[in-house]
This record gives structure tokens, sequence and C-alpha cells, in this order.
């Protein structure tokens, strides 16, 4: 990988990385207008879910975030190492590392170490037709 193309990348990190914390997290917003007061059965499950979705959210953000740090921590480390998987010592696809710089493992690697090496599969709709 060329250094313009790592400058590039690291540009994408850095300003995803401002989007990220200029977001802040997300707050539920309470279905209550009086804290004291009990919520209704319709309004009690619909206040669950969104804390559940916010909570949800503000994860998926803190661990991007996280590895947007990495990221840019390698390639100010070890430019020349950047887009290496860290798992097989291949090269990540340059189209991997423009849609996610902060990426550490090829796809066959990501597969593995997602499903624990178990040699899992997804599901399509025509394994279950005869």
């Amino acid at each position: 990988m060329d250094e313009s193309t790592r400058q590039e990348l690291r540009t994408h990190l850095e300003k995803r990385r401002a989007e990220l914390i200029e977001e802040g997290n997300i707050r539920a917003e309470s279905q209550r207008d009086d804290p004291s007061a009990r919520l209704d059965e319709d309004t009690q499950p619909l206040s669950e879910m969104n804390q559940v979705i916010a909570s949800r959210r503000n994860r998926v953000r803190a661990e991007e975030l996280a590895g947007i740090e990495n990221a840019l921590r390698r390639l100010a480390a070890e430019p020349d190492e950047y887009g290496r998987c860290v798992d097989c010592d291949e090269w990540i696809p340059l189209g991997r590392l423009k849609l996610l710089p902060w990426a550490q493992r090829c796809v066959q690697c990501k597969s593995e170490n997602d499903d624990g090496g178990r040699g899992h599969r997804r599901r399509h709709a025509m394994d279950f037709v005869d």
C-alpha cells in the first residue's frame, strides 16, 4: 500500500472519529412527564424498547470508535504493516479497508473469528427446500 492510500484512509478514519465524537451518546427519551408516575401497559414496552435501541447504538458506536483509535495507532506505529490481517498475515483487500478502514482481519478470518471456528455458514431459504 502506498503512502497516498494510507493518507486517504487516515483522513477517512479521522473524519469518522470526529463524526462519532460530535454525535455523542444517544439518550432514550423518557415516556414519562412525571418521573414518579407509573407507565401504562402500552407505554412501558415502548419505553423499554427505546432504551434497548439507544443502548445498542451506543455500544456499536463505542466499538467503532475504539476500532478507529486502534487503526490510527497502527498507522502511526507501523504504517507499512497497516492493512495486514492480524490472524493470517495476508493483506486485507483495499476495497474492504476503504469501507472499514479499522478492519483488522480479512473477510475469511473475520468470518472464522465470528463463528468461533466452528465452520458455520449463513442459512439461505434454499437450504430448507427438498
